[in-house]
């Protein structure tokens, strides 16, 4: 579903006031797909309120999608009055690293774009806790750069830009399993 404005929070489930996790959606992996759904169900039951920004970036040149992605983070990270804000992106949404790294926020990147200096340097100096997740089939994952960067990390072998395996939905099932798993540890740990 297309929204007419580009950031619009559409959900926001509360729990704690004082956190407040925002999610980032791919350019066309929205907060309903099942990474995103599940990460919100994970950070709700850790007592986070969930912010959803439902986006359609308005160009398709690399760049500007970055600026873009970097301004619609920034712009929602600066209208929350919580004491602790947490990122979760998705691919598009992983042009916010910068922006973790440079507030000190923990994040969760899901399939972050490596092969763009901007969130590499951004992964390379955050300080918060920060997680990714990638696939060893994702033409945006470099298992080599994201060993690297010496943040934790889950890579599933042979999963594709969503973490799934088109022709294989039972091991895709299981990829999303041992995806809750970890986002769980990782939210129960901050």
């Amino acid at each position: 579903m297309r929204h007419p404005q580009p950031n619009i929070a559409d959900a926001r489930w509360p729990a704690d006031p004082d956190r407040v996790a925002i999610v980032l959606p791919g350019g066309g992996y929205t907060p309903a797909r099942p990474l995103l759904h599940l990460a919100r169900n994970v950070l709700f039951g850790h007592g986070w309120t969930v912010q959803e920004l439902w986006w359609a970036p308005p160009t398709t040149d690399e760049d500007e999608r970055a600026a873009w992605a970097l301004a619609q983070a920034t712009a929602a990270v600066e209208a929350e009055s919580a004491r602790r804000v947490l990122l979760v992106g998705k691919s598009l949404g992983t042009f916010a690293a910068p922006l973790a790294a440079t507030r000190d926020l923990p994040a969760i990147w899901f399939t972050p774009l490596l092969f763009r200096a901007d969130v590499v340097d951004a992964l390379a100096a955050a300080s918060a806790p920060t997680l990714l997740l990638g696939g060893g089939g994702d033409w945006s994952w470099d298992p080599r750069l994201a060993d690297d960067l010496g943040l934790p990390y889950l890579e599933l072998p042979g999963a594709d830009h969503g973490l799934e395996h088109p022709d294989d939905p039972v091991r895709t099932a299981e990829n999303l399993v041992r995806v809750t798993r970890r986002v769980n540890e990782f939210a129960a740990a901050l």
